[in-house]
């Protein structure tokens, strides 16, 4: 059945196409599987939570009839403002407005943000920009420039709150640099989610063609509730395409986890145990709360422009299983620096188990992607990734930021596969994990994390991070183990040291650590063993049972660093070898170009890599040539189970019975358009 749903209809109807509704939540309170809620061009300001989700075979679906002109909102427009002084307005907001949840008297906190709580979940906006908050009326008067900012030349737009509890209002000043706001488009953060259930289990449901902006959403921390302006809810079998999503206080899209009353902000509000525990918690009690393939994840995220959310585009702990995000740019994340913590990014997941993530645009946000714990089958191919760093004269980032990167892998065990990606920051890679393989990609920054920032040291004393792995493809706990590092591998990739190494009393420690290094290549891993020096350790016992000191003898092994392999790679301007890779090309003649072209719409690169490279060919990597990763024993393959063979580039491309390195086929390939918006 079709349900019809028009802001513009003269007056609430029943559905049908001659008398629409005028909300979409109405039309979600009857939408039965197989049905089709149709929505009219307009703006919705209202918060959809759909009673119903569909079958496997009967989709529930929500579609804009002019793709991203049904507008779902959750603010509200502001016309009352009074001159305050100068450039500031004021405007009074009753507080029954806002129901049981007031964003302006709510701030962005809990576990894993390590940012200053002084920032609301609340927002003002004008056309479309999100103003600066301020904590006090003088600061938004001054309308300084904030010099952490990504877009420096925005952050004079100030915003102040406070409440009169007296009259029951919400006061809200805000800076407009000389506009006059009752003119212009301004808006505020009413609703806390936009379309998202509240109930968990409503599954299959897609959702298509809308703008989705605006919402006073909370930090999405991975042991606790992870609230996003859209997302499934612990369900299983969504579709979220070719939407507009914008402007979240906090997280864009959640794929994340329910709310557990027992673990949720536990380390906020009770302080005994280190949350890392309570992520080990939460990974068991989330079997006991139907974390299974059979009932949670298979979501597709795909052709979406996701972008200005101010936590992640997309967050995840344990609800994005088995799911696919293609097709995406994601753009503009957490630009504004007044949120800090350790789930910022374009992509956050946590167990990221069997998800692929293909074919995306990762641009401008301060972390591409980040694969948290678990990243076990999980598949990162054919993105475009860039400029996820700071402008160049951002001030240092606030305290309790993270780094900036295009990848990071953090505590998994893998197999985690990163293939034919374009990696074009300044650095590539974060890899404080193990059982990484790097196939086919082109990096231009460093390899950070190398053996390290896995345990925590206190007191004197090392305290392991011991994290979970998984039945092979399934969601079930197999074991716990910390993390040895090493057992990665590095196959046909070209790296190129695109930005000088700076000298250690001349460091711009903007977004990175003292630490990470700027030096590209693989050489990190010089101390590393290859596998035959590894398994020398064990060749005593070959054959035989254990037996007496065995185990106390093979202590050292089994705790040491794991081999690494690394073969057809490509080094160039000054970028590094591993010290035992035999197999490779280091090109210390010839200066290798690398440029980003940006025309309108379309990103593509001009290079000279592929003259330099001349008649250099490797062999065809498989899933044979990768082996498996070592503590899951689980090899380097698809989803289900089946072998992969690497002979497609970043477009898809045949490779045929050789390879040329890196992410293209040939230096014609590498001339085409690599994203249009």
């Amino acid at each position: 059945m079709k349900i019809y749903v028009d802001a513009h209809a003269l007056h609430d109807g029943d559905g049908t196409k001659k008398a629409p509704y005028k909300q979409i939540n109405t039309a979600a309170q009857v939408a039965q599987p197989g049905d089709k809620v149709l929505v009219f061009p307009g703006t919705y300001r209202e918060y959809v939570n759909p009673k119903h989700g569909g079958t496997d075979d009967e989709r529930i679906t929500y579609q804009s009839v002019e793709p991203l002109k049904a507008i779902i909102t959750g603010a509200e427009a502001v016309k009352n403002w009074q001159q305050y002084q100068g450039n500031v307005w004021v405007a009074r907001i009753n507080n029954g407005l806002f129901g049981s949840y007031n964003p302006y008297t709510e701030f962005v906190m809990g576990d894993w943000y390590f940012g200053p709580v002084n920032k609301h979940t609340g927002a003002v906006y004008m056309n479309d920009r999100q103003f600066y908050e301020t904590t006090s009326l003088d600061d938004c008067l001054e309308a300084k420039v904030y010099g952490r900012s990504w877009e420096r030349k925005n952050s004079v737009y100030k915003w102040y709150t406070e409440q009169d509890a007296a009259r029951n209002e919400t006061v809200i000043y805000a800076n407009f640099q000389g506009k006059n706001p009752n003119q212009e488009d301004v808006e505020i953060n009413v609703r806390r989610e936009v379309f998202m259930p509240q109930a968990t289990g409503i599954n299959n449901i897609t959702v298509s063609g809308f703008n989705v902006n605006k919402a006073a959403t909370t930090w999405a921390p991975p042991a606790s509730y992870q609230d996003g302006m859209i997302g499934p809810h612990w369900s299983k079998g969504w579709i979220i395409e070719d939407c507009d999503i914008s402007h979240s206080r906090c997280a864009g899209i959640s794929l994340g986890k329910y709310e557990d009353p027992v673990n949720n902000q536990y380390f906020t509000y009770k302080h005994v145990k280190s949350p890392t525990q309570m992520e080990r918690d939460a990974v068991c009690r989330g079997q006991y709360h139907g974390w299974l393939k059979e009932n949670i994840g298979h979501h597709i995220i795909r052709r979406n422009n996701i972008h200005h959310c101010e936590q992640d585009g997309i967050v995840g702990r344990q609800g994005g299983v088995f799911s696919i995000i293609e097709d995406n740019h994601i753009h503009d994340i957490n630009n504004m620096q007044e949120l800090a913590g350790a789930e910022i990014a374009g992509i956050k997941m946590h167990a990221a188990i069997d998800v692929i993530i293909r074919r995306n645009h990762i641009n401008d946000c301060t972390m591409g992607i980040w694969t948290d714990w678990e990243a076990q089958g999980t598949r990162i191919t054919q993105n475009l990734l860039d400029h996820n760093y700071a402008p160049t004269g951002t001030a240092p980032r606030i305290v309790g930021a993270m780094q900036s990167q295009d990848i990071f892998v953090e505590v998994g065990h893998g197999p985690t596969l990163i293939d034919n990606n374009l990696l074009l920051s300044k650095a590539s890679l974060r890899l404080a994990t193990q059982g990484v393989a790097c196939v086919h990609n082109l990096m231009l920054g460093s390899i950070t994390s190398i053996g390290a920032n896995t345990d925590f040291f206190v007191d004197g004393k090392n305290q392991p991070r011991f994290t979970p792995y998984h039945i092979q493809h399934r969601t079930e706990v197999a074991g716990f183990m910390t993390i040895l590092h090493g057992d990665d591998r590095f196959y046909n990739n070209i790296f190129v040291q695109k930005w000088p190494v700076e000298k250690p009393d001349e460091e711009t420690l903007v977004d990175r650590e003292h630490e990470d290094t700027e030096q590209v290549g693989t050489n990190g891993f010089d101390e590393y063993p290859t596998y035959d020096e590894w398994y020398a350790q064990f060749k005593h016992v070959n054959g035989t049972f254990a037996k007496e000191t065995d185990m106390n003898d093979l202590m050292s092994a089994h705790y040491g660093h794991l081999p690494v392999w690394a073969a057809g790679n490509v080094y160039f301007n000054g970028a590094k070898a591993w010290k035992k890779e035999t197999d490779n090309l280091v090109n210390t003649q010839d200066e290798a170009t690398v440029e980003l072209v940006e025309d309108g719409d379309k990103v593509s690169v001009k290079t000279n890599l592929y003259d330099l490279l001349g008649d250099y060919y490797e062999g065809i990597i498989t899933t044979d040539t990768l082996g498996e990763a070592f503590e899951p024993e689980q090899r380097y393959e698809q989803p289900n189970g089946d072998d992969i063979i690497f002979n497609e580039d970043y477009f898809g491309n045949h490779r045929g019975v050789s390879a040329v390195p890196g992410p293209f086929v040939s230096g014609k390939a590498a001339q085409e358009t690599l994203w249009q918006a």
